[in-house]
């Protein structure tokens, strides 16, 4: 629990609603998995779709996107440029449909969402959850047609492997509150920003939470056997990641040192050096 995780946290969902369809973009790595994962959501019989997350820049993409039409509204989970870079010009290739996300600057033609909003779709019920951490702006999508739900994830969780707290404008305890949060859809697919689809958004979020905790407990150990920057945390507790993800570890370390209130203070290189007492 407390090792690199690359594994998916929940089963694989072996079979999605017909009003479901996956368009991957050519954006593969090691923060992208397999590349952003942008959902067309459709009701059956109706003509408008709903868009989720549109990804890079990436001409191909995007007229893939396009050519799946008439889509009626673009969605965003969080602001990262993975997912958000192509939205304008996806905008002006459907004909400047509104995109809409938490923050106001990935918002166009439209009102920033808040808590609770319920953008309309025909067909479809959505309803906007507020899952900050990862990001401040993170928000998932529930989704519901007829008996059947899905939950649009974006990078809160991942369909393999876990995610980063990107400190500082993610933040460690909005994120375990928004796993508390989802780990209340008891078998409800989780359709990630990045790899495949989940059966079981709960049991993803569980796993989560747990991995989360166990970090926490090598973090306050290594900080009591005289850790002295964030640096050295990241090398005591993520040897077993690759050194060219050290930086994005160390996001998730600043976190981590914040929620357990380790005070911390700024080297003269950059770095985060810890404060002895």
């Amino acid at each position: 629990m407390t090792g690199h995780v690359t594994a998916p946290a929940a089963a694989l969902a072996d079979q999605l609603p017909d009003w479901v369809t996956l368009l991957r973009a050519p954006n593969p790595g090691p923060m992208t998995l397999d590349g952003t994962n942008t959902w067309l959501l459709r009701a059956p019989g109706q003509e408008l779709g709903v868009v989720v997350d549109p990804g890079p820049a990436d001409e191909g993409h995007l007229a893939a996107i396009a050519a799946r039409g008439p889509i009626g509204l673009v969605l965003i989970t969080h602001g990262h440029p993975d997912h958000t870079e192509g939205a304008a010009r996806l905008s002006e290739l459907l004909g400047g449909v509104p995109v809409l996300a938490a923050d106001p600057a990935h918002t166009l033609g439209g009102s920033p969402l808040a808590a609770g909003a319920s953008p309309d779709v025909p067909g479809l019920t959505v309803r906007l959850v507020p899952a900050p951490g990862h990001t401040a702006d993170s928000v998932c999508f529930l989704v519901e047609h007829a008996a059947e739900r899905v939950v649009l994830t974006g990078d809160t969780i991942l369909g393999r492997g876990t995610t980063v707290v990107a400190h500082p404008d993610g933040h460690l305890g909005d994120y375990l509150a928004s796993l508390e949060l989802l780990s209340t859809y008891r078998g409800v697919p989780a359709l990630p920003g990045h790899g495949p689809a989940l059966a079981d958004c709960g049991a993803a979020a569980d796993f989560y939470l747990a991995h989360r905790r166990a970090r926490l407990d090598q973090v306050r150990a290594a900080v009591a056997a005289g850790a002295g920057t964030a640096a050295e945390v990241v090398a005591a507790v993520y040897a077993d990641v690759d050194r060219s993800l050290w930086w994005a570890a160390e996001w998730s370390v600043r976190a981590q040192l914040e929620y357990l209130a380790v005070p911390t203070r700024e080297s003269g290189d950059g770095g985060t050096e810890l404060e002895q007492p």
